[in-house]
């Protein structure tokens, strides 16, 4: 594939992180969550209209991100539903961004391609929209940040191509130009894809599908804390450069099956 030529060029330093049990009070970078000290950050992904089957799972926290792909192919009706279940949720801060599978939230893309997935009808896209956007007791970011608990959260739903899907740009300056968007002073950063070489592989390929554009902006200028992200099921898991903890917070496995915990980390609260 032509971005492997990339990575040879990218220096890529990846260590496994063992994923924390979400029910436990351990966390990533504290022995022992105090809330009076700490801000719990839930991560989630790629719940695919599985969301209500999940939610005695999710552990309590201060703010629950859901990284993309929240719907099987963005019906509306679904759009509304995963809006209210994850606005009723205990977390006083809930983050949702769009992935590929979101269809009607990609304006373009659901225009011209709307037949190829809901063949009884074209769904009120202009709804979907309106609903992310005004559900009360979310936050939805569309290459846009927002400053919760003294931290920037930045979201983009893109990726390069894949299969067709919504939220897809051609490999190369157009997904560069994308992520030159991402401020530089950005903390958690949550995107739909993966950065080339981190919550990437695709299996049984052996493939990596991540972006390199995307990696080379992580290390190289934004330097976040933590990037969440999804896309890819069968390559949930943390991994870290050392400066950065990559986390693919897929709750759906490759099968589909909304199997994988939530993944939880702590970051201090700011005076």
């Amino acid at each position: 594939m032509a971005w492997e030529n990339h990575l040879s060029k990218t220096n890529i330093k990846s260590l496994q992180v063992l994923p924390v049990n979400p029910t436990s009070l351990t966390s990533t970078n504290t022995n022992e969550w105090n809330s009076d000290t700490h801000i719990r950050v839930v991560c989630i992904s790629d719940t695919h209209g599985k969301h209500r089957k999940m939610t005695s799972t999710i552990p309590k926290g201060d703010i629950l991100i859901h990284a993309g792909d929240f719907t099987n192919v963005g019906h509306t009706s679904q759009v509304q539903d995963v809006c209210d279940w994850l606005a009723n949720m205990s977390h006083p801060h809930k983050i949702l961004i769009s992935g590929n599978h979101d269809v009607t939230l990609d304006e373009d893309y659901y225009t011209k391609s709307w037949k190829r997935w809901h063949h009884k009808g074209k769904n009120n896209d202009v709804q979907a929209r309106e609903i992310v956007r005004k559900t009360q007791g979310i936050t939805y970011l569309e290459d846009e940040s927002i400053l919760l608990e003294g931290y920037k959260f930045y979201g983009t739903p893109w990726q390069p191509e894949f299969c067709d899907w919504a939220f897809n740009l051609d490999r190369g300056f157009p997904c560069k130009l994308m992520w030159d968007k991402i401020e530089t002073d950005v903390d958690i950063l949550i995107s739909h894809g993966p950065p080339i070489g981190h919550g990437d592989l695709l299996h049984p390929s052996g493939e990596r599908s991540g972006c390199v554009d995307l990696l080379n902006t992580v290390t190289e200028r934004v330097k976040p804390l933590y990037h969440v992200f999804g896309h890819i099921h069968e390559s949930y898991g943390i991994t870290t450069n050392e400066t950065t903890t990559f986390i693919n917070a897929s709750t759906c496995t490759h099968s589909y099956r909304p199997n994988n915990p939530p993944i939880v980390f702590d970051l201090p609260r700011k005076q």
